[in-house]
């Protein structure tokens, strides 16, 4: 069957195009928000060529295809054109966490490739410092790090677009309110503050009545994406009062006047004490006992990742990136990926029919470079034993490697060839993490699963 055939059928065995609502992508899935669950032929979908899987989680129907899935969203998106409907006109209503977790996979999907390249890069060039490879008062380190920071202190300018698009509101909208938080004169009056000079200030006030409170978002992620939402209602708001001759100088001038004040004012403040709040969570349960948190969170992962809930940890780490310089979190997601790909080559080890072990190495090889799905979906999930093997050996990796403080500067793909980037201080602790991982999942799943005739 060709692509283009499996296209149809894909869109076909989901209800048809007047049933999708919406589709968009993480690295590994495609998403749809269908309008009539009860359409569905998963049974059809799963036996299409190119799918791994397939899961009905948080009110998505998500769809497991690999690393190829942009070109399938491509093809998607050339045959759809969308016309999303309200939960009233559905006859359905999401709940808090099905909205949360459809939010936080569509606004980060699209940019982890730009923020993982550039985490890579960053972590590369700590390591090459911390070898004396590079002296880290040079031209050549500013260059390297102006590359790889780049995306993470204009991460809220990528953020607003996706979220714009996610909220179906306007793009250019959403990154003028997001340059009013990045504007100069905010950031260096933060920057002044946390100096302690005596002629800082905390707080602007507007019109001597509304305070607006002096910080640096730079980085940040929960003010960009709520002060993007607000946008979304406050220009539908607009709109609908204005009259028709006005709207195209006055709609955009108001809306972008009221948001950018929200955000200031209410929103962005906001934002960022519950971005303090998250990472002092996290950062209380390794400051209670780093080895219960790794023990914890390596546990959950494999889970998560299944269930599609793993995009939840992505703004916690680039809060603790943002706050504390470095992520202990990430770690323990490398932990996971390696657990699970040492799993799935002793699947592959025990299976004889050949055809089965192409597809089980594959799916091996693509876990040891941080693309999990394939394995999750289409080996652990058919072997539980192996599936709980794997995320023993997650638990237990990521205890270790907490235990010695492991962490990362910089936001990476969780793969074998991002080891590079643990170079320095707890880079030791970093590789033996990893040979637990893929010793322990390989040794436990072997002892499981028995060998297959």
């Amino acid at each position: 069957m060709s692509n283009e055939a499996t296209i149809n059928h894909l869109i076909q065995w989901v209800g048809g195009k007047e049933n999708i609502n919406n589709v968009w992508h993480c690295m590994t899935r495609l998403r749809f928000d269908l309008v009539d669950d009860s359409k569905l032929d998963q049974q059809q979908i799963n036996a299409l060529p190119g799918v791994l899987g397939s899961q009905m989680q948080s009110d998505q129907f998500q769809v497991v295809v690999g690393p190829q899935v942009n070109g399938w969203y491509q093809q998607l998106s050339e045959r759809l054109t969308l016309t999303p409907q309200t939960p009233s006109q559905t006859g359905q209503r999401k709940g808090v966490i099905s909205l949360f977790m459809d939010t936080v996979s569509g606004v980060f999907g699209p940019i982890v490739p730009a923020i993982a390249g550039a985490g890579m890069i960053k972590g590369l060039l700590a390591g090459m410092i911390a070898l004396q490879v590079l002296p880290a008062k040079s031209d050549t380190v500013m260059i390297i790090d102006l590359i790889a920071s780049g995306v993470f202190w204009f991460l809220p300018f990528f953020l607003a677009v996706s979220a714009a698009k996610i909220f179906k509101t306007n793009e250019y909208l959403a990154a003028a309110v997001v340059a009013c938080l990045m504007y100069p004169t905010l950031i260096d009056a933060a920057k002044l503050l946390a100096s302690g000079a005596p002629e800082a200030v905390s707080t602007f006030w507007f019109a001597g009545v509304l305070p607006v409170s002096v910080f640096n978002y730079a980085s940040s992620v929960i003010p960009v994406i709520f002060s993007v939402l607000a946008l979304r209602y406050i220009h539908q708001a607009v709109d609908r009062v204005m009259p028709q001759v006005l709207k195209t100088v006055f709609t955009p001038t108001l809306t972008l006047f009221i948001t950018a004040l929200v955000a200031l004012v209410v929103i962005g403040p906001a934002g960022i004490w519950l971005g303090k709040g998250l990472a002092w969570c996290i950062q209380g349960l390794f400051d209670t006992s780093a080895s219960l948190a790794g023990l914890i969170v390596g546990a959950i992962r494999p889970v998560a990742i299944l269930t599609g809930m793993h995009h939840a940890m992505t703004p916690i780490a680039l809060q603790n990136f943002s706050e504390h310089g470095y992520d202990m979190l990430m770690p323990m997601m490398c932990m996971a990926n390696m657990s699970i790909a040492g799993a799935t080559f002793a699947i592959w080890f025990r299976q004889r029919q050949q055809a089965q072990r192409t597809v089980t190495l594959s799916a091996a090889v693509s876990a040891l470079l941080g693309i999990t799905e394939p394995a999750l979906f289409g080996v652990l999930t058919r072997y539980k034993k192996a599936f709980i093997a794997a995320t023993v050996a997650s638990s237990l990796a990521s205890a270790f490697i907490a235990f010695f403080g492991v962490r990362l500067f910089g936001y990476i793909l969780s793969s074998i060839f991002s080891l590079p980037a643990y170079i320095g201080p707890w880079f030791p602790y970093a590789i033996s993490g990893v040979a637990i991982a893929l010793t322990l999942s390989f040794t436990l799943t072997l002892l499981l699963v028995e060998r297959e005739a």
